[in-house]
């Protein structure tokens, strides 16, 4: 299942969930956990994802503190990486940070 941050570009995918069963052609009732009772349980299939068992692209809600508009907050952990980029005019510094909930490889 999908839940996107506002003005993030990667999209961020909580579950697996079971499926209950299918209504209509085009939707399927999830069997959610207490802690998403204000989420609607039924998604249409363009929500849903198969899952792949790589858990880097699984947020474990378990360990999320969701807020109750369903968002939750980014932490930074580390810097693991600092530079300079050298405009003709101006210096930028730019920064590579570690959050919370990710991988290595979702550094930004």
């Amino acid at each position: 299942m999908r839940f996107d941050k506002k003005g993030n570009l990667a999209s961020r995918f909580i579950g697996p969930f079971e499926v209950l069963e299918r209504v209509g052609s085009v939707a399927y009732r999830l069997a959610l956990p207490p802690i998403l009772v204000d989420v609607h349980n039924v998604f249409h299939v363009s929500m849903l994802r198969k899952y792949h068992p790589n858990p880097s692209h699984v947020l474990q809600w378990k360990l999320l503190e969701l807020r109750t508009d369903m968002s939750f907050e980014e932490v930074p952990i580390q810097i693991p990486d600092r530079r300079i980029k050298q405009l003709r005019s101006k210096t930028i510094p730019l920064v590579k940070v570690l959050w919370q909930y990710h991988g290595v490889e979702d550094a930004t």
